[in-house]
């Protein structure tokens, strides 16, 4: 199973042309060498163990990105999506971010992660499978 936690150092430079990557259930607990992925608009990786996004500004195609039940702990993990200008489709259910903004907080009566995650990503269309209002 290393082999596949080390997916996209391996094989991240004969992937430069890939647009789709299904990659969940991986036992990923990094996104390490994705940005040789250069050409991905969509990335799935839910239920794997990946608390850091600092790689995906390298995306700069990407569009949809789905990581329900990993383990991001820290809304400021965001920012980094923030700087994918054509992200527009957002899967984070599951993650402790959901429950509260980071992983020593108490849970915030008046925390609210869909206004949050607007905040961090406003050309964002779509979190969870429903649509963000942009009110």
């Amino acid at each position: 199973s290393s082999s596949i936690v080390s997916f996209a150092r391996d094989l991240g430079t004969s992937l430069s042309h890939l647009q789709v990557l299904w990659m969940a259930h991986c036992g990923l607990v990094d996104l390490d060498g994705i940005s040789s992925c250069s050409s991905l608009k969509e990335l799935y990786v839910a239920y794997n163990n990946i608390s850091d996004l600092s790689q995906l500004p390298w995306l700069e195609h990407l569009e949809v990105l789905d990581l329900e039940g990993n383990s991001i702990e820290d809304i400021n993990q965001l920012q980094y999506l923030g700087l994918c200008g054509k992200l527009r489709c957002l899967t984070l259910q599951g993650n402790l971010i959901c429950l509260r903004p980071a992983a020593g907080a108490a849970q915030a009566p008046g925390y609210n992660y869909r206004a949050a995650i607007q905040e961090l990503i406003p050309h964002l269309e779509c979190l969870d499978s429903a649509g963000v209002s942009h009110g």
